[in-house]
């Protein structure tokens, strides 16, 4: 299976990516999947105008992009909590798209305050169903996220390992069943 997780945080010191990084080690470590991390600071997308429907209808610079996107089998969506709601990067760059139809997503937000983006998760978990895709409900919040990840992806508070191994257990179950029932169809 092809798991992209997406790093929606444009900033270039993201606190979010830390959290990227960190299930990008953790999954790459523990499964056997194909397992990327794709980063919204390395596409100067534009504002949306025109939808990429295929890789073939993609603008050359954004072909690599294009192919990530259609060839990935289940994504994990990493967004920082922007005034109540995820950012508009990550948003832009999945508009680029057509519908992600019965794909798996996995929704993980990070914040230094101590709700941890639970209502940008929200946010994302309508987002996810308008793209016709199938939420993981397990989310991943992450509140204090500078004293839980170090800016390498490593984990500085050992009791929160039972989060991510909760998060990534939940979507891994929902993402390989939805990918084995796509081959066996």
């Amino acid at each position: 299976m092809h798991i992209e997780i997406i790093s929606g945080s444009p900033r270039s010191n993201s606190v979010t990516h830390r959290v990227a990084t960190h299930l990008l080690k953790h999954l790459t470590k523990n499964t056997d999947h194909e397992i990327n991390l794709l980063d919204v600071r390395d596409w100067n997308l534009p504002p949306i105008e025109t939808l990429f429907k295929s890789v073939d209808d993609t603008p050359s610079p954004f072909k690599a992009l294009s192919e990530r996107m259609f060839n990935a089998d289940a994504f994990i969506l990493v967004s920082p909590e922007y005034n109540g709601s995820y950012s508009a990067s990550l948003k832009n760059l999945l508009d680029h798209f057509p519908k992600q139809h019965r794909k798996p997503f996995g929704i993980v937000t990070a914040s230094p305050g101590a709700l941890g983006g639970i209502r940008a998760a929200l946010q994302m978990q309508s987002l996810v169903i308008a793209l016709f895709g199938l939420v993981s409900p397990s989310m991943l919040l992450v509140p204090g996220v500078e004293e839980k990840i170090d800016p390498k992806g490593n984990l500085l508070e050992k009791k929160f390992e039972h989060n991510v191994h909760h998060f990534v257990t939940e979507f891994l179950w929902l993402a390989e069943r939805v990918v084995e029932e796509k081959i066996t169809v």
